[in-house]
């Protein structure tokens, strides 16, 4: 009795506290119930888990960065319903890491950050900012609607910049990212498969029987364009597309056979999903993207096989009709078609939009859209034309000048992770990696070139921050030569291993 009083004695002395405020918050969750319905009642009781959250954060950095990558990843998904804008998870997570680096600053590696792709990032968030200024439409300055524009056209890119190149910093967060993006994938993947073999969620259902109806129910109803966990299958299938690039050229060059099996199950996956989504661009895209590894691949060895298969997936699409007994296929064939309709339809579209554009050389302005501009302005039918294009809604909203730095800004932070790639990085297996992240980023180009998918969910955060990886690589190449060797020879003593069990289970 009298031991089991002084334990009682002294949990209460050391925890006492605790007890006491976590009862207090019981009793005022209860109150709130009562007084104030289930909304206040439930705001109280996740406090206790927000502050698990906020010192798990603080002691845990990464897990902070692994739940931006997959609010990222799963924010659009159809049945998930938030009370604010998608942005604003996404732009929390990222500030809130940007904090904590530089809260940590002894741990903060500030000189990896100081390259040519934070420099151009610089003048095309500083560009659109000054568009804050920019009264094309003469409604007055409304920087409310700016800033929604500018975090979503610039600010973005800066923050998956900076998040990326500061926290994975060496190789073994490096591999566990590519393993998570990998898996993230194969899950897309498989919820595409899900939605065209089991059918959709109530919500999925709902979505494309009203808002996606016209563009994903096609052919008289005979064809469906699938989205998996995306926002619509254009952003699907080009962000799929550059995802297969990616993976297939980890795949070609790891020498850790795992890795390499991992690498190319992923990038088969993504390649076979992308036929679904009925995303005519995302055929250039893949092929695009091969097209630039042939060239930073340095090897005959790749290059040579690459360019064969290349130019036969080409002659197979544009000369056969080898799958056209599949609808998908049938679609993306239409993509070498040049009097297709909707081709014509967005050209037509465009040239409209030039002549307006030329009396508007800084655009209609960042934030301005249809919702406010009257019916009566001169630019009301500009602002209410569909871009189709990530390319032509900056030109859009910014005018020629928005959009020539736009291209410039993409050209020079391109050139630069590719020069890295190219004379800088010495293992083949890591060089492997840039150049998956520079083939892919051209692959995303190339979509935003034909699709509105440059700035949207999951594609920004991946392949601006994957770029800005590119540039991180040589400041632990000695690192990961060395954590490569070690996995490289384990795989020989267990292969030694195998071979002399079984030599010793002939004799």
């Amino acid at each position: 009795m009298n031991i089991a009083s002084s334990k009682y004695s002294s949990f209460v002395e050391n925890n006492g506290g605790r007890v006491l405020l976590l009862f207090l918050l019981f009793l005022l969750a209860i109150y709130e119930f009562v007084t104030a319905g289930f909304s206040a009642f439930a705001i109280i009781c996740i406090i206790p888990a927000l502050v698990l959250v906020t010192i798990a954060a603080f002691r845990y950095r990464m897990f902070v960065f692994w739940i931006l990558f997959f609010v990222n990843y799963f924010i659009q998904m159809k049945d998930i319903h938030l009370p604010v804008p998608m942005s604003i998870p996404n732009e929390m997570l990222e500030i809130v890491l940007l904090i904590m680096a530089l809260i940590n600053v002894q741990d903060l590696k500030a000189e990896r950050a100081g390259n040519m792709m934070l420099y151009v990032l610089i003048i095309w968030c500083g560009f659109c900012t000054i568009e804050v200024l920019n009264d094309t439409c003469d409604l007055g300055i409304n920087i409310g609607a700016w800033y929604t524009g500018a975090r979503l056209m610039a600010y973005q890119l800066m923050y998956a910049f900076l998040v990326y190149i500061l926290y994975i910093t060496n190789p073994k967060v490096l591999m566990k990212y590519l393993f998570i993006w990998g898996a993230v994938a194969l899950f897309a993947c498989f919820w595409i498969w899900k939605q065209k073999n089991m059918g959709f969620t109530a919500a999925e259902n709902l979505w494309i029987q009203t808002r996606g109806r016209s563009t994903h129910i096609l052919q008289a109803g005979t064809l469906i364009r699938y989205f998996s966990i995306y926002s619509d299958a254009a952003n699907f299938g080009i962000g799929i597309a550059a995802t297969s690039v990616a993976f297939f050229i980890f795949a070609i060059t790891s020498k850790i056979l795992k890795h390499r099996i991992f690498f190319a199950i992923v990038g088969a996956a993504c390649f076979w999903a992308m036929f679904p989504s009925g995303t005519r661009t995302a055929i250039f895209c893949f092929l695009a993207g091969f097209i630039v590894y042939i060239f930073l691949s340095k090897s005959f060895k790749i290059a040579i096989p690459a360019s064969i298969l290349f130019v036969l997936f080409v002659f197979m699409l544009a000369f056969t009709t080898i799958g056209n007994s599949n609808q998908q296929i049938r679609r993306m064939r239409t993509a070498f078609d040049r009097n297709d309709a909707s081709a014509g339809a967005r050209s037509v579209n465009q040239q409209a939009m030039k002549k307006y554009l030329a009396e508007a050389p800084w655009g209609i302005g960042i934030g301005i859209g249809y919702e406010n501009v009257p019916a009566n302005n001169k630019y009301r039918k500009l602002a209410t034309m569909p871009p189709d294009s990530e390319y032509v809604f900056i030109w859009q909203h910014t005018g020629i000048i928005g959009l020539t730095v736009f291209v410039i800004v993409t050209v020079i932070m391109l050139l630069g992770a590719c020069i890295i790639v190219f004379f800088k990085l010495k293992s083949p297996s890591l060089r492997g990696i840039g150049a998956g992240m520079c083939c892919a980023f051209v692959a995303l180009q190339l979509g935003g070139y034909g699709n509105q998918v440059l700035m949207q969910f999951p594609n920004c955060l991946v392949f601006y921050g994957g770029l800005s990886l590119v540039y991180g690589l040589p400041f632990f190449e000695d690192e990961w030569m060395e954590y490569e060797g070690k996995i490289l020879a384990e795989q020989a003593e267990r292969k030694r291993l195998k071979l002399e069990k079984k030599k010793a289970s002939r004799v």
